[in-house]
């Protein structure tokens, strides 16, 4: 926290120091999610507004929601065409083209939210999601959204043990798509956020994971299947990036690059304890409507993140002895945190109501 209030007082101080009238920038951003979301309104907008505070208006960004410049799995491509100048997406989306995509995006098996925040600003974590985008897609991308941990799922059906996921229709994304059918012969399929609720509610799928509890409990999933499944061991943390093109990014003067990544990165602190805040209030008031909590057995949750690490140490390995090293490099880093993190973390005081 001191490292982010240290860098925003000094980014802001910059910028009141060099008042101007007019936007220098001015960019268009496409979103892989619906206008009016809670992910939108804590992620986009958020982003937008504090880019305009800390650069004093130099930077003016308008963000739109999927659907209007470009569909919602297709922002990435659309600021690559350069149909647009900026895009807010999640490395989710892009797992089936690289699998690489699923470590910064977080997978079964992953870490916690707050060991991934350790993990993004002082592991390596963001700079090597940089140098990905930039090798891959020729992309500068900044993390703008660390996510608390999600609902494994609301569903039609009561899921608690590992046979439970055989043959069930599954709407979800990433790592766990691929794990679901590979391991437990589920049914994964994806739509965008915004056909989920009518998916659900027309019992297209018999199950769907979107968000968190604080995100969720506003798409009103609750009101449309009777069980909410937990702890969400699908996804136990996210991560949502912006992205511009590099040579859009290197054609910025050196103080609005480091007054945009300010922005960035108190925009992922601002978001992620709105998401705790939000998550708290809204568990509370799922246990007064009528869904049914269903908690999965123990020894079924571990039995799903570990065969999601097996996958991710499976895809890092196929892809070095193709010679692409980049995902195994990225996941030894992971989990080299995360295993420091696990045995060193004890001092670490937890609530809990038991």
């Amino acid at each position: 926290m001191k490292l982010i209030s240290t860098l925003t007082a000094g980014a802001v101080a910059l910028a009141i120091a060099s008042p101007v009238t007019a936007a220098e920038v001015e960019w268009k951003m496409t979103a892989a999610i619906g206008e009016g979301s809670f992910l939108y309104q804590n992620f986009m907008e958020r982003f937008a507004k504090n880019v305009g505070m800390i650069t004093q208006d130099r930077v003016e960004i308008q963000p739109f929601g999927a659907g209007v410049l470009a569909p919602a799995f297709k922002a990435f491509e659309a600021v690559q065409d350069g149909i647009v100048e900026a895009g807010h997406s999640t490395p989710s989306y892009l797992v089936n083209q690289d699998p690489t995509n699923a470590i910064f995006a977080s997978f079964p098996g992953g870490m916690s939210p707050e060991a991934t925040m350790h993990w993004v600003y002082e592991g390596g974590g963001e700079k090597m999601l940089q140098d990905f985008r930039r090798a891959d897609m020729g992309l500068h991308s900044l993390v703008v959204g660390i996510g608390t941990s999600e609902i494994m799922a609301h569903s039609n059906v009561k899921i608690q043990t590992i046979e439970d996921l055989e043959g069930v229709k599954y709407r979800t994304s990433g790592a766990f798509a691929a794990v679901l059918q590979e391991e437990f012969g589920g049914v994964p399929t994806v739509v965008p956020g915004n056909e989920i609720y009518t998916l659900l509610q027309r019992k297209g799928v018999d199950a769907i994971e979107w968000s968190t509890p604080g995100a969720n409990i506003s798409e009103g999933f609750h009101e449309v299947a009777p069980y909410m499944i937990m702890p969400g061991v699908h996804q136990p943390s996210f991560l949502w990036e912006v992205f511009v093109k590099q040579e859009t990014w290197d054609a910025l003067p050196g103080d609005l690059q480091n007054l945009i990544t300010a922005a960035a990165k108190l925009s992922t602190y601002e978001s992620f304890t709105r998401f705790g805040d939000s998550d708290i209030k809204a568990m509370a008031q799922f246990r007064d409507t009528k869904v049914e909590v269903v908690l999965m057995e123990r020894e079924a949750s571990e039995t799903i993140r570990e065969a999601g690490r097996n996958w991710a140490r499976a895809k890092a390995a196929t892809l070095a002895e193709g010679g692409n090293t980049r995902m195994q490099e990225v996941l030894d880093s992971y989990l080299a945190y995360q295993a420091d993190w696990a045995a060193n973390s004890s001092y670490l005081v937890r609530d809990s109501a038991e």
